[in-house]
């Protein structure tokens, strides 16, 4: 049995308002600091906003990480790329369908109440590169690279859709 293995990172749109809250944030430390000099009330703030800004940049640059391995894919969440969090594994054999956002082949699955989960860079493009895994009642929207959906439609031909 051959066991493949692909790994593909993508990396998440940056958010404008967290962009903007930590910059502000960090602002507000900094003045908080220099005020907090003189009085304790202001460095108690200073530690609030610098704790906030912590958050903010920890959340203003995401990026994913796909694994498969056996028959799974896994989802990481790599934040400011200090930090990674397994956000979900999916097994193929549970997979429904894999076909492109917007495709035909999932227009069944449109108006099903399924939970989504968005783990792809969250970029519209043409042609789309975002594709939509229906597994284990959650519709999973992942941007995987040509080796990766290779892998995934020699396991599944018949659920895997490229068009």
């Amino acid at each position: 049995m051959s066991d493949t293995y692909v790994e593909c990172l993508v990396a998440r749109k940056p958010s404008l308002l967290l962009t903007f809250l930590k910059i502000f944030l960090i602002m507000l430390t900094a003045v908080f600091v220099l005020f907090g000099l003189f009085r304790i009330f202001a460095l108690l703030i200073a530690i609030v906003t610098g704790i906030g800004a912590y958050f903010a940049t920890m959340n203003a640059d995401i990026e994913y990480e796909y694994l498969y391995l056996e028959k799974e894919i896994s989802v990481d969440k790599v934040m400011a790329k200090r930090r990674r969090k397994k956000v979900g594994t999916f097994s193929t054999d549970q997979m429904e369908i894999f076909a492109p956002v917007g495709s035909h082949y999932l227009d069944s699955y449109k108006n099903m109440n399924m939970k989504t989960l968005d783990y792809s860079s969250g970029i519209a493009a043409q042609p789309e590169r975002r594709y939509m895994m229906v597994c284990s009642g959650a519709k999973v929207i992942l941007e995987p690279n040509a080796e990766m959906l290779k892998a995934v439609r020699s396991v599944a031909p018949r659920k895997v859709y490229t068009d």
